[in-house]
């Protein structure tokens, strides 16, 4: 018997162990399924013959893809793989009404309870590919600001020469408007967008307006959420940004939640839909300590500080949500007016503003703790991607915008970067060193780093290489930071702190 049968068996039984259907839902379920992979009839899988065990529903899913490349129904791509997997995992995955259902049942008992499930069944119904998350590379690196934490993102892997064929020939389309829209729940996608019949969300009541809750499909830490408006509608950093976040941390104690700046260059990638990410995960940024406190005159009961951070960041702490809310808005209205030549800072060029905030908020006991990160995205001809911004020696390691999760700690570096640390740790040693990198164009950016790698160590080994990286992650931040680590730009922030 063709195994086909047996791969769509497991399946059922998969979603039946999982409970993703009832055993009522069986054979509504695989008629689907044959019908989506052209076949008239249903053959039931001998026992002796159901020899096969796969436990992932990856494994599973791989099986039953594979099987439509050799039919001919889809092409040997990534992208035609994943179209063919979400549309078959979607007739699987319960409607948003039953998982709203079930996470209003959960939170009853307790947040925790609510999010824990539906993590679980984001990565059940192969929403987060956990096997494929499994081959990022990470590891910590210690710095004097605390444990940084270093990702190589090989999650996401590149995409088919014959997808991006297709992609230039396919007609556009604006539905869904973006990545984030909500359109996007149960949406088939196409060549151009990522297939979502198995995406599901949660909403939200932030400050009387309708948000949605949902995890990131890519989970670069615990729980890795996004928080995203209803509707499409670009990011402004104000004070609803606080209030949000505030009221967030009321509903989801045990989570952190931030945004990315709202401008271009210190923003995160997706500027045109309003939104927040969140997670059950500690970063390095919280763990670091104040290391000057200052009182502001009028919000003597919020404890204000400047945190030991290499980029320039102000922690506020109290209970009162709305003083809060308004102490973060003063100083967002202060920063984005600010000027100061003697360290390039400046707020305007001619009526373009160059200076915003990327807000964290997480809650501690009774208190609400709101981390400002100042940020500025002047560019001049010395510094064209921007002058706070990862200068051009380290943009072998790092040249994409620094946004909320590398500025909290986590540096999540380009997939690239895996197989060009294996060459370098291969040729280093070889006195032909640098004829080889001048063969190798992927490796030809790394010579000025490997030659004062040389000047440091004469031999070079793994556990070496990976702390070196997290020092040039360092020295993104540090890049980043619109008030430096030297004696000036400590004078320099103090002097910003003083107009508070």
């Amino acid at each position: 018997m063709d195994k086909i049968y047996i791969y769509i068996e497991l399946l059922i039984n998969y979603s039946l162990k999982n409970n993703l259907i009832d055993t009522e839902d069986k054979i509504f379920c695989i008629n689907n399924i044959l019908s989506i992979l052209k076949l008239n009839e249903w053959k039931v899988p001998d026992k002796k013959e159901n020899i096969i065990i796969l436990e992932s529903i990856e494994d599973i899913l791989d099986k039953i893809t594979n099987w439509a490349i050799e039919q001919g129904l889809i092409e040997n791509t990534l992208g035609e793989k994943e179209l063919l997997d979400t549309k078959i995992i979607g007739i699987l995955t319960p409607k948003p009404s039953e998982v709203i259902k079930k996470f209003n049942m959960d939170y009853k008992i307790s947040p925790e309870k609510a999010t824990n499930n539906f993590y679980k069944f984001s990565k059940i119904t192969n929403y987060i590919r956990e096997k494929r998350i499994a081959k990022n590379l990470h590891w910590i690196s210690q710095t004097d600001y605390g444990d940084m934490e270093i990702t190589v993102n090989l999650a996401k892997p590149e995409k088919d020469p014959k997808d991006i064929e297709k992609e230039k020939n396919f007609p556009k389309s604006s539905y869904p408007k973006c990545l984030l829209c909500i359109e996007n729940v149960g949406y088939s996608g196409n060549i151009n967008h990522p297939a979502r019949q198995n995406h599901r969300i949660i909403p939200l009541n932030l400050k009387e307006e309708r948000w949605n809750f949902q995890y990131s499909p890519y989970v670069y830490y615990n729980e890795h959420s996004i928080i995203f408006s209803n509707e499409h509608r670009p990011m402004k950093i104000s004070k609803l940004t606080f209030e949000r976040i505030l009221d967030f941390l009321e509903q989801m104690p045990h989570y952190f939640i931030g945004s990315n700046a709202d401008l271009p260059i210190v923003g995160g990638s997706i500027l045109s839909h309003d939104h927040y990410q969140g997670g059950n995960h500690e970063f390095p940024m919280a763990k670091s300590q104040i290391e000057y406190e200052f009182t502001m005159k009028n919000f003597p009961e919020i404890n204000c500080g400047i945190v030991k951070w290499p980029m320039s960041v102000i922690r506020l702490k109290g209970t009162n949500k709305i003083r809060m809310a308004e102490a973060a808005e003063y100083i967002l209205d202060k920063w984005k007016e600010y000027t100061d030549e003697d360290v390039n800072i400046r707020a305007y060029t001619d009526e373009i503003p160059h200076n915003t905030i990327t807000p964290i908020g997480r809650k501690k006991e009774n208190y609400f703790e709101i981390d400002l990160v100042l940020r500025n995205n002047r560019t001049t001809n010395e510094f064209p991607m921007g002058i706070f911004h990862p200068h051009q020696e380290v943009h072998n390691i790092k040249k994409e915008n620094i946004g909320l999760i590398e500025v909290m700690g986590l540096a999540v570096l380009p997939g690239r970067l895996n197989e060009e640390l294996n060459s370098i740790l291969k040729i280093y040693s070889d006195e032909t060193w640098e004829e080889k990198l001048k063969a190798d164009s992927s490796l030809v950016k790394h010579r000025d780093w490997i030659k004062n790698l040389k000047n440091k160590y004469q031999e070079l080994d793994e556990n070496i290489l990976k702390k070196e990286v997290g020092n040039i992650f360092l020295q993104v931040l540090e890049d980043s930071g619109v008030f430096k680590r030297d004696f000036n730009g400590k004078k320099a922030f103090l002097k910003f702190i003083s107009t508070l």
